[in-house]
């Protein structure tokens, strides 16, 4: 995010192109995640992830090297190819070697290894823009691919990951139910993403979501009727599942577009250098290294709850304060603080949600499971981002100015009152989050937090 500004100027992009390159990747993760994680469940999950690792690394050497935008994009799709293979097996595989009762714990970890990951690639990739290039934000992913590659080869042991059977035999890839939720996401989302260019009362957007809708429809027919579904839908039945998917991807809905709309603020109406951009959003990061982990352990012990609708206000206030606050003239200490309240509170809520989820599921389906968590996440990133952008070129537009990166820079007055309005939506939504959190409710007392047994398992304990 922080060498768009950056991209866009090379290519003479504007804000709608700049969206493009932030959310292609997205987009095919978001398609591709549930079908990924179903796989994994079924082939195993070490290959399926170092598959996709070195998908990603091939697809970021043809980011760094291309020589047009349209190029770019594509390789940013197979990027996302690549990351929906490790995404849905990162978390799958971290939980499988944590008892139930350290689930919090297991996803407390990762939180805090995603957010080193966020730290470092702020931090390093304005130091590469600034230094070296744009080019190498996606170069410098060749090196370190390789050494997770190999890491992975000859540390991660196949036989921790337990995998799916029915009656002792390997279930069949569900072809039908992973066509239609790719093709239902796609549609949706392409569609979202055309809604800011050609309107959303438009022929082709309304077209798209129409096809979504029985795209959709088809998918839950098919699912509820295929002897092997990808994903069994009557999990939703489960009010931990349904309304901890809701809460999660409504808070990501709300604070996703924070981080896009800060790398165009800081850098193109505040007139910051893609380094300085980088270090300002650092304590942000580091907070949610911290927190993370501390609230997923701690989840374990005293439930969900508290922390996830304390995790979501926390993270409101902070929004609501960024819309009330915000000027071209803004102090960098206040915006670094409302952006650590924001983080703090994120980090609060994701761990101790996932952990609420995870725990009516047995160990084999952790792969679509982790991948449903995970497209939670992809899709309420790409909806927030559009959402963010249609707001402030609304809002530019309304007060005469061209939605360009050229005119934040010449005049960031229209830029700035978009993006006070997109961050008062966005708290909004984390609130809607956070009334879903308290409804869904807590561990029941004395539960032990352990992990939902496979039917088989189930019936050798009676």
């Amino acid at each position: 995010l922080i060498a768009l500004p950056t991209i866009a100027r090379h290519f003479d992009a504007g804000l709608t192109m700049v969206l493009w390159i932030a959310i292609s990747e997205t987009l095919a993760v978001s398609s591709l995640l549930l079908p990924m994680g179903r796989i994994s469940d079924i082939l195993g999950r070490k290959q399926v992830y170092i598959t996709g690792y070195t998908v990603f690394i091939l697809a970021s050497a043809a980011a760094g090297f291309s020589i047009s935008l349209p190029m770019l994009i594509a390789a940013r799709v197979v990027q996302g190819m690549g990351s929906a293979m490790v995404q849905a097996n990162g978390q799958a595989m971290v939980l499988s070697v944590f008892p139930g009762n350290e689930r919090g714990k297991a996803l407390g970890t990762q939180f805090s290894v995603l957010g080193v990951g966020s730290m470092s690639g702020m931090v390093l990739g304005g130091l590469l823009v600034s230094t070296l290039g744009w080019r190498f934000v996606f170069l410098i992913n060749i090196p370190v691919g390789i050494i997770a590659v190999a890491a992975a080869i000859l540390i991660l042991d196949k036989s921790r990951f337990v995998q799916d059977t029915q009656r002792g035999r390997r279930p069949t890839f569900d072809w039908g139910g992973s066509i239609l939720s790719s093709a239902a996401l796609l549609t949706v989302l392409l569609a979202m993403t055309f809604g800011n260019r050609s309107g959303w009362g438009s022929g082709p957007v309304l077209s798209g979501l129409a096809a979504f809708v029985i795209l959709l429809g088809g998918f839950i027919w098919w699912e509820l009727h295929t002897p092997s579904p990808m994903l069994d839908l009557r999990l939703f039945q489960r009010k931990l599942v349904a309304m901890g998917i809701a809460a999660g991807w409504l808070s990501f809905l709300g604070s996703s577009g924070v981080r896009f709309l800060m790398a165009i603020y800081l850098q193109s109406a505040l007139g910051f250098s893609p380094r300085d951009a980088g270090l300002i959003t650092l304590p942000m990061a580091i907070t949610m290294t911290f927190v993370g982990p501390i609230a997923g352990r701690l989840s374990d012990r005293y439930g969900w709850q508290k922390f996830n609708v304390g995790g979501s206000a926390l993270a409101a206030l902070a929004l609501f304060l960024l819309s009330l606050t915000l000027t071209q003239t803004s102090p960098v200490k206040l915006i670094i603080l409302l952006l650590v309240l924001q983080s703090a509170g994120t980090g609060l809520f994701g761990s101790p949600n996932n952990s609420s989820i995870l725990s009516t599921v047995e160990r084999s389906r952790y792969g679509i499971m982790s991948a449903l968590t995970s497209l939670t996440r992809n899709s309420a990133n790409i909806t927030s981002n559009v959402v963010a952008t249609a707001i402030v070129v609304t809002t530019m537009a309304s007060l005469g100015a061209e939605p360009s990166l050229s005119a934040v820079s010449s005049d960031p007055q229209a830029f700035v009152a978009g993006l006070n309005r997109a961050f008062m939506a966005a708290g909004l939504m984390v609130v809607l989050a956070m009334i879903i959190s308290f409804v869904k409710g807590d561990r029941p007392k004395g539960a032990l937090n352990q992990t939902v047994q496979s039917p088989a398992r189930e019936a050798s304990t009676r």
